[in-house]
């Protein structure tokens, strides 16, 4: 993805299909395997006859509903898009350390080898928790034969779903999100989002989130970090930008990845995104400094054309529990 990218392919009438906003999930039980692993009561609204949270099935698309194309979904609600498939060789890792093994398959069910270098990456790859307080921005390694393999630190027990973006090498070749689903095995107890906050502190750095997140609308984020109360200007590059943004839309985890518009290296990163619902979302920013990446999350919700400002002074620290491999 280039730098100052506009997400515009969600288009207005999206709202119409995925226009619900999701609660928190409140269930306890046990996780087994991936059609177990759903966020209790916090589901999105699921495509006829199949549960959200399960995995492992091409083609499926989560929250989809009838005449909804594929082409039409935000990314990562499908395992399959464009005739390429997310294929999990790990679907129910052990909860702690672990290995996560996969590869990309095309329409012959072939591993794909050859990727688009984008950010210094061919692939980038996310595992986040379905109650969203767990967020990995993975680097995985490929071998000559198409697969991937990667080191994951999955504390608890639950559903997750893993995102690999990408775009295929070729002449006229387009990215691609796909996500499929995880399930970590043990006692499952979803938490709560955090409340909408203006800022969030990671490792002794704060982060202000400003802006507009807009349902079928184009809108700018704007992200300043400071740090001991003064402005950090000296930002870093990372992956060839100074700040990587995620959204996922509580629910079903539709999957929005921009990058920044022009400017840096600090203290403000801007990004232009369009929300392609009206719901809650939850905002994670990557950036570096001093040699270390950190990731400052934030809970925002979109409704009426506009994004809920978070009141004045409030603080979160919520980037516990999300980390980079």
């Amino acid at each position: 993805m280039n730098t100052g990218v506009k997400i515009t392919a969600f288009a207005a009438a999206l709202a119409a299909t995925f226009g619900t906003a999701y609660g928190v999930g409140k269930g306890v039980g046990p996780v087994d395997e991936p059609t177990k692993a759903g966020h209790g009561e916090h589901a999105a609204a699921p495509a006829p006859s199949e549960n959200p949270a399960a995995g492992g099935h091409a083609g499926h698309e989560e929250g989809a509903t009838a005449g909804t194309s594929a082409a039409d979904l935000p990314g990562g609600l499908q395992i399959s898009q464009d005739g390429y498939t997310l294929a999990l060789e790990t679907s129910t890792p052990a909860a702690g350390k672990s290995v996560l093994k996969f590869s990309i398959k095309d329409a012959a069910g072939r591993k794909v080898t050859a990727f688009t270098t984008e950010h210094g990456k061919e692939l980038h790859f996310i595992v986040a928790s379905r109650d969203l307080d767990t967020f990995r921005h993975l680097h995985p390694v490929k071998a000559a034969d198409g697969t991937w393999s990667v080191d994951a630190d999955l504390p608890a027990a639950g559903g997750y779903k893993a995102f690999a973006d990408f775009k295929p090498a070729g002449p006229g070749a387009k990215g691609v999100t796909l996500g499929a689903d995880l399930a970590v095995p043990g006692a499952y107890a979803p938490k709560p989002l955090p409340a909408v906050a203006p800022t969030a502190t990671v490792d002794g750095y704060q982060v202000r989130l400003g802006g507009t997140l807009d349902p079928g609308k184009a809108g700018e984020l704007r992200l300043t970090v400071t740090k001991a109360g003064k402005p950090v200007t000296d930002l870093e590059p990372y992956l060839g930008a100074y700040g990587h943004l995620v959204a996922l839309r509580d629910g079903d985890l539709a999957y929005l990845h921009v990058h920044p518009n022009e400017g840096g290296p600090g203290p403000d990163v801007s990004f232009t995104a369009t929300a392609p619902s009206a719901g809650t979302y939850r905002l994670f920013l990557d950036f570096q400094h001093q040699g270390k990446v950190r990731t400052a999350a934030f809970t925002v919700t979109t409704g009426s054309g506009k994004a809920t400002v978070p009141a004045a002074g409030e603080t979160t620290h919520g980037a516990g529990g999300h980390a980079h491999g």
